[in-house]
């Protein structure tokens, strides 16, 4: 049987940095640092062959492909010590795309999978950090709602605004449990009128939508555009990369980031990045709050930086 799916993680990883061509650059990447022991949450790597499959077989895959998905997750429940779906104490996923090249915000990435309305509040009662859980329900909620069931971003965000205007806020981090949890509520009314169904509440099914969403990003306009403009194959595909969830979204004390080994601008061997403090990475690359640079890391939290 062909192998459509490595894992990464612990003493358990199967690729390496070599297999751009099969993992992508992100996924080859992961397992390059999972080998040289870089604290890496686990996860597997759909390879990008199965993009191809996806869409020359009617956007269907094998049903190889998802007994090796369910495979590498029992894997990754057993590192975590989490399962998926569990309400008291749930493993959450991201599901993101990765190409051979590097396609900058072409496509197509989803946060928090594996949240419903049980595993949100198993999330508050195990963090003791309700306004945490709800947060990222309602950011699952809407890049769910329009990565994998095409629901415009402009219905949530109207919804978000209206409540922040109401209170009179002037930061998303000034919203409470409570003003979370309604807007949670607000997002599931939109997702249904908008997809025309219930918010799934089966995060196995949320991860096969979310798959497919990634490999349908391949196609996205920009992301054809870019590959035309850039001279990339169409045939690359991109590979689907699965991984355990970390949180930069649960109080003052947690942050998100980007750090390069370079400065990209000078080229300069240095360290350089970017965080925002009580964020979750999206907030970064779409630009929704002005990021902090690195040098400030320390005065933040000096163990940290």
């Amino acid at each position: 049987m062909s192998k459509y799916v490595y894992f990464f993680g612990g003493d358990l990883t199967e690729g390496n940095g070599t297999m751009r061509d099969t993992l992508g650059g992100k996924g080859a990447g992961l397992a390059e640092m999972c080998k040289a022991k870089v604290p890496v949450p686990g996860g597997f790597t759909i390879i990008t062959d199965v993009c191809n499959v996806f869409f020359d077989n009617d956007k269907k895959v094998p049903k190889e492909v998802d007994e090796q998905i369910w495979e590498a997750l029992a894997k990754l429940e057993n590192l975590m010590g989490k399962k998926l779906g569990d309400a008291a104490d749930p493993l959450l996923l991201s599901v993101r795309s990765g190409a051979k090249f590097s396609m900058p915000g072409m496509m197509n990435t989803i946060l928090n999978l594996g949240l419903n309305d049980a595993t949100t509040e198993g999330l508050a009662v195990k963090t003791g950090n309700a306004r945490f859980a709800y947060d990222c329900y309602r950011r699952f909620i809407q890049m769910f709602g329009e990565v994998a069931c095409g629901v415009e971003m402009e219905h949530f965000d109207h919804a978000f605004d209206t409540v922040k205007a109401k209170k009179k806020y002037k930061l998303d981090t000034e919203l409470t449990a409570d003003d979370l949890k309604g807007i949670c509520e607000e997002f599931k009314k939109i997702f249904k009128k908008h997809a025309k169904r219930d918010f799934p509440q089966d995060p196995r099914e949320q991860l096969i939508m979310s798959r497919n969403a990634v490999f349908m990003s391949w196609w996205a306009p920009k992301a054809s555009y870019y590959r035309k403009m850039e001279k990339i194959s169409d045939r690359l595909g991109t590979a689907c990369n699965i991984q355990a969830m970390v949180f930069g979204n649960m109080g003052d004390t947690s942050c998100t980031g980007v750090g390069f080994t370079r400065d990209p601008g000078s080229g300069q061997k240095v360290f350089y990045g970017e965080f925002l403090v009580n964020a979750q990475g999206e907030d970064v690359v779409a630009g929704i709050r002005t990021p902090s640079p690195i040098s400030e890391l320390e005065a933040w939290n000096k163990s940290v930086y």
